[in-house]
């Protein structure tokens, strides 16, 4: 089984070589179709060996994605963006699977779980990126694109085809930074895009699922809405994956207008869709979150713990459990949250501040002034006011100014 990978990219010096680094020592072919970068990205892609296709962009991204592959000549495709990274654990079992690779086997396609580094609330993605080098393969929608209409379509012809999933993290990705998705050319392309696709396929519940989503994500809830409703009315029963996103998003539309039954009602709905249980971490630290503030904090505390099961290092349950244990008095129990919290997360500032009150409240003012410590240089670089505001706050607590000064809160 020979392989190739197949990327379209542009302006992407920056991270290209880390990502093709990745993959060098796996795949036989890197092919790139570079949409008109105007920095380094084409020469650094030829110097990991690559073949580079100059391509006009036009507005599509499945068009764009298509052209690499049709100049494959593996007899699998992997395809993976500009900053994204396969992970080691991922290339040994795409490895495994080449080399226990039969003439007659019946894998059509894999799908790879991604981990979205810098997510919180819904760290992992499943994506089909691991397929065969068929003709009767390509991508659909010019946004969003997917290659799962063309597998459904073979699957329904060809019944004997199957499709897997591999276990463990296959790639990361890093691109999920807030900055990088709140760039309002970024934001405009995607809704323009979007929009000139529903004009010609209004009942696509994948991409009225996609906008709306992205309406929600720029704080317009109220028109992001009609188009998770209509996505969902829409939606086929079979297709689990679509609607559990519907779920979910709705329930972000309804939380973020204050409608927290409503927001229940979809998380609700969204983890009894049959998905995975790492892709549903997003509707347990949500449903989690409304149960607390609504002060139902055993059964916001189940969640939390569901999350925790699920993803033993997801660091932003084990926060929120630390909040539910702090409003129950357990002292104790969430400075072990928060504990674990900053294990997994060194870096989360909330997590120190929250550690650093709770040890107040214990007596235990050396450990409490070293977290808060930690908060204050944590959201000097992140949120200098916040820091400000953390060190004014440290400052009435009444602390022995000898430890203020000591740890430089004075």
């Amino acid at each position: 089984m020979t392989l190739s990978l197949c990327m379209i990219v542009k302006n992407e010096a920056q991270a290209i070589t880390a990502c093709l680094q990745t993959v060098t020592d796996l795949v036989d072919e890197i092919v790139v179709v570079d949409t008109g970068s105007t920095d380094d990205t084409v020469d650094l892609a030829r110097r990991q060996g690559a073949q580079v296709i100059p391509f006009t962009w036009g507005e599509d991204f499945a068009a764009a994605r298509n052209v690499g592959l049709q100049a494959a000549t593996g007899d699998w495709i992997i395809v993976l963006d500009a900053d994204e990274r396969l992970t080691a654990q991922g290339s040994a079992q795409i490895r495994a699977i080449a080399q226990g690779y039969p003439a007659g086997d019946t894998l059509l396609g894999v799908i790879l779980r991604r981990q979205e580094i810098g997510a919180q609330q819904a760290p992992y993605t499943l994506l089909t990126r691991l397929f065969r080098n068929r003709p009767d393969i390509r991508f659909q929608r010019p946004y969003h694109e997917t290659i799962d209409d063309s597998l459904s379509a073979i699957q329904a012809q060809e019944p004997g085809w199957q499709i897997s999933t591999l276990s463990g993290i296959t790639i990361e990705h890093t691109g999920y930074q807030a900055e990088t998705i709140a760039r309002a050319d970024k934001y405009q392309r995607a809704r323009t895009i979007m929009e000139r696709h529903l004009a010609q396929q209004p009942q696509d519940s994948y991409i009225l699922n996609k906008l709306g989503a992205l309406h929600v994500q720029r704080g317009d809830s109220r028109q992001g809405l009609p188009l998770l409703q209509r996505g969902l009315e829409s939606c086929p029963p079979a297709d689990a994956a679509t609607r559990y996103e519907l779920h979910y998003h709705l329930g972000l539309a309804h939380r973020s207008l204050q409608q927290l039954a409503e927001a229940e009602q979809h998380y609700r709905a969204a983890l009894d869709q049959p998905v995975e249980a790492l892709v549903k971490l997003g509707s347990h630290i949500n449903l989690g979150s409304l149960l607390r503030l609504t002060k139902r904090l055993a059964a916001a505390e189940e969640q939390f713990q569901r999350a925790i099961a699920i993803d033993p290092s997801c660091a932003i349950a084990y926060f929120n459990l630390g909040v539910v244990y702090r409003a129950q008095q357990n002292l104790q129990a969430a400075a072990a949250a928060y504990r674990q919290a900053i294990m997994y997360r060194p870096t989360y500032g909330e997590a120190h501040q929250n550690l650093g009150l709770v040890l107040y409240k214990l007596g235990q003012f050396e450990d409490c002034i070293l977290a808060l410590q930690k908060a204050v240089a944590i959201f000097q670089t992140t949120n200098p006011d916040t820091a400000d505001k953390l060190r004014t706050g440290i400052q009435a607590l009444g602390l022995p100014n000898t430890l203020l000064a000591k740890a430089h809160l004075l």
